[in-house]
């Protein structure tokens, strides 16, 4: 179930809301200028589809948001512990390398396939833990503080938007925050 935490910087034992409204995720998401919504696909998907299949499925939300956001590229990126989709030894420094917070120069999109993962996003004084599930698109803005966590047995497909081709660069605060909040057991 997706969820919203939202705790004050300062007090990651004590959350000051618990919700798993999806009007209330996206209204609270928005005032960060997050977006979040929730797409069906327009086709079924096998489990294990591959990547052409699950961007054909999702065509038409992400040709939307290309044409609103200017997004340049769409790719498919899969993660699995238990089917070693990832080099065992590499998903541990994978999750400690997005377990620190950083920000981004465009917009972090990744739209929930499959699985599940957190966004910690950090703001106006607040932590923000949204705990996306499948058929969650989650954008977080360029320069917004966040990390992500994909716990320690990680299971998730995604679709991923980008505006530079290149893909996904890191911008490393160095504020030790992130080791004070919940993270996915």
């Amino acid at each position: 179930m997706t969820t919203l935490t939202i705790y004050l910087e300062q007090h990651p034992q004590t959350p000051l809301l618990h919700t798993s409204d999806p009007e209330v995720i996206a209204t609270l998401a928005e005032r960060l200028g997050v977006r979040f919504e929730r797409w069906e696909a327009t086709q079924p998907l096998p489990p294990g589809a591959p990547p052409e299949a699950v961007l054909q499925a999702y065509a038409p939300q992400v040709e939307r948001l290309q044409r609103e956001r200017g997004y340049r590229s769409a790719d498919v990126i899969s993660v699995d512990a238990a089917s070693g989709t990832q080099m065992p030894g590499q998903l541990q420094a994978l999750r400690d390398k997005f377990l620190c917070e950083h920000t981004h120069e465009e917009d972090e999109v990744r739209f929930f396939v499959a699985g599940s993962g957190l966004f910690l996003l950090h703001a106006q004084g607040r932590v923000h833990a949204l705990q996306c599930e499948q058929n969650d698109l989650l954008s977080v803005p360029a320069g917004l503080r966040h990390w992500f966590d994909m716990g320690p047995q990680p299971a998730f497909t995604c679709i991923r938007l980008f505006t530079d081709p290149a893909g996904w660069a890191a911008r490393y605060t160095g504020d030790p925050i992130a080791r004070r909040f919940p993270a996915l057991a």
